[in-house]
């Protein structure tokens, strides 16, 4: 860092206290007297050869440049002495998602472990500017950074979010808007929900019925909807540029009604459509065994089963899957196995093995929700702990790691309280506080940190019907989990965190996020 002479001038309040605001907060963020400003001259620099590094840097300079009203673009150039410089550059010696940001009065340096470590440096760029940087017209400045040097790695490799599209439907652009705020938080994954007993949301060519008939209705009886393929790798290849893998669902054994509508030589004659919220037959009769079943738009669960005894069933897991795994360049298959209440056990470890078996065959990993702990399970499969110590440990006995999103924490379709406007409250009511107050490597006993590969907060969609909904429920509590995933528990302070959430104020207006103002945090206003 540049040595500050006496007639240096200092950084102004704002953009001091900008510095020590960020969220997630960083692992060490250290506050030096300067400021740098970047001006229309301000060059962007990358190593020559280095088109990821340049590819990271030219998403700053079209994330700044609206506002600004600047032309920037990064250049390739060897030099890291000039002066009025932004520097991009990687750093072996740091982990793959790690980065370091120094700012001096003549100079920028972000170093990251990997192009994911320097887009997560930009995150933190971006908010140590003004607010207003968010916005897409030209805007006056100063653009200034409180000189400092901020170290940061996150502490779990898993930050995710799960959006249940299957119980109401959301578009491409809904899904890429969710893609880019979680981005600004640092998170890695997006767990999309693509099936349940009321839609199938992706084209399967080989089934196409599932999307055309399975995907056809939703939650109230809606038109529902689902994504072609073209648009589930348009979908995957904007989340890659955000450095976030999405990680396909596919509901099983229960949870399957969308299927068994659709095809019913996968019904096995158990999977009974409860009377509320079901579409008759146009015959009016009750579907049996071989039948379709009716398609299905309230919200009990629990009812639906897939059958070993039904000769379509090996079939139709194998082909269905290869296809999803095709279009899924991410490591990572989601096979569901939760609230399979009326599968026989036996039944349900059978189908659960043969899932695990045909995802593994396909060469991606498979995760399933805790119950599937009681599969013949390897190492190599993660288990997801939402509201059962039991199967947790059960998965950690057998050498599975977990993912911690335990309903009474990270629920985001929860009721922040009793007035809230939308939401189900089954598992808790769930704060600001009760969101960001918990440890993943505390929260349950003979669970430690080494068996925990990350922490993710679902959305379930019951009540959810439109992004203004999906951003209520989600803000601001997703930043809390953000926290909860990237930065050492030892680290962490509630009544810090709510200050510096009160600062992320301006920036979420500035991006029109319809969060949910909670009277626990000190807003501005």
């Amino acid at each position: 860092m540049a040595v500050l002479t006496g007639c240096q001038p200092d950084a102004s309040p704002e953009a001091k206290k900008a510095f020590e605001g960020v969220i997630p907060k960083p692992v060490s963020a250290t506050l030096a007297k300067g400021r740098f400003e970047i001006t229309a001259k301000t060059q962007v620099l990358v190593p020559a050869g280095s088109p990821v590094v340049k590819a990271v840097a030219d998403q700053f300079t079209a994330l700044i440049n609206p506002a600004t009203g600047f032309n920037l673009a990064a250049a390739e150039s060897a030099a890291d002495d000039a002066a009025n410089v932004i520097t991009f550059s990687t750093d072996t010696a740091l982990g793959a998602e790690a980065y370091v940001l120094t700012i001096s009065s003549d100079s920028v340096k972000l170093s990251g472990g990997g192009p994911a470590g320097l887009f997560y440096g930009v995150q933190t760029l971006r908010q140590l500017l003004p607010d207003k940087i968010e916005l897409t017209s030209q805007q006056p400045g100063p653009w200034e950074l409180a000189a400092g040097t901020i170290r940061d790695q996150p502490t779990y490799a898993w930050r995710g979010s799960m959006l249940d599209v299957a119980r109401h439907f959301f578009g491409v652009e809904v899904v890429k808007r969710y893609i880019d705020l979680l981005a600004l938080y640092k998170f890695n994954t997006l767990h999309l929900h693509l099936s349940d007993d009321q839609g199938w949301r992706i084209e399967i060519k080989s089934w196409p019925n599932l999307a055309l008939h399975g995907g056809s209705t939703q939650v109230g009886g809606g038109a529902g909807g689902y994504y072609t393929q073209e648009q589930y790798k348009d979908l995957v290849a904007y989340a890659q540029q955000r450095f976030i893998t999405i990680v396909p669902e596919i509901d099983m054994p229960s949870h399957t009604n969308a299927i068994l509508a659709s095809y019913g030589e996968l019904n096995g004659g158990i999977t009974k459509v409860p009377k509320e919220g079901r579409i008759e037959l146009p015959d009016g009769k009750e579907s049996g065994k071989g039948r379709p079943t009716q398609l299905y738009t309230s919200t009990e669960v629990g009812f639906s089963t897939l059958q070993s005894s039904m000769p379509a069933t090996t079939k139709f897991a194998e082909e269905m899957l290869a296809e999803l795994a095709a279009l899924t360049p991410g490591p990572y298959i989601h096979i569901g196995g939760d609230e399979a209440a009326v599968t026989p056990h036996e039944d349900y470890i059978k189908l659960t093995n043969q899932f695990i078996e045909i995802v593994r065959k396909l060469g991606k990993t498979s995760i399933g929700w805790e119950e599937t702990a009681q599969a013949d399970i390897k190492g190599e499969h993660r288990v997801q702990y939402w509201t059962r110590a039991e199967f947790a440990k059960m998965g950690k006995d057998k050498g599975a790691k977990l993912i911690m999103s335990p309903s009474k924490r990270v629920y985001l379709d929860m009721q922040y309280d009793s007035n809230t406007r939308i939401g189900l409250n089954w598992a808790a009511y769930i704060e600001v506080d009760d969101a960001y107050n918990w440890d993943p490597a505390t929260l349950e006993a003979g669970i430690t940190q080494a068996d925990i590969v990350g922490v993710e907060a679902p959305l379930w969609s019951e009540t959810v019907e439109n992004l203004q909904d999906i951003e209520y429920l989600v803000f601001p509590r997703i930043t809390a989990i953000a926290e909860v995933a990237w930065t050492p528990a030892a680290a962490r302070n509630l009544d810090n965190y709510k200050s510096r959430l009160a600062q992320q104020e301006g920036r979420l207006k500035y991006l029109n996020v319809n969060y949910y103002p909670s009277p626990q945090v000190p807003w501005a206003k």
